[in-house]
């Protein structure tokens, strides 16, 4: 009971940030993909374990996932356009 309770609040809490994600960027007038590919690295973290709880795969395949995903986000932050604040 616990494993489903804890997965629904993770599908709804995902769900909830990739909705403000696209909010926030719309707002503040971001377009293009790349500056949206550092979110996408970090959702894809939180579906490939989602995905290996569940199915069972949870040795190097998940692992590996997650690394390439953690260091493809770290590495797209370049493309990331900086916070300004209005004076």
């Amino acid at each position: 009971m616990i494993p489903i309770i804890f997965t629904i609040i993770l599908l709804i809490s995902l769900c909830f940030s990739i909705f403000y994600v696209v909010k926030k960027r719309k707002t503040a007038g971001i377009t293009g993909f790349k500056t949206a590919l550092t979110s996408i690295c970090f959702f894809m973290i939180a579906i490939v374990n989602l995905f290996a709880y569940w199915l069972g795969f949870r040795g190097i395949i998940s692992w590996f996932l997650t690394i390439v995903f953690l260091f493809l986000g770290a590495y797209f932050t370049k493309y990331m356009v900086p916070y300004r604040t209005e004076n």
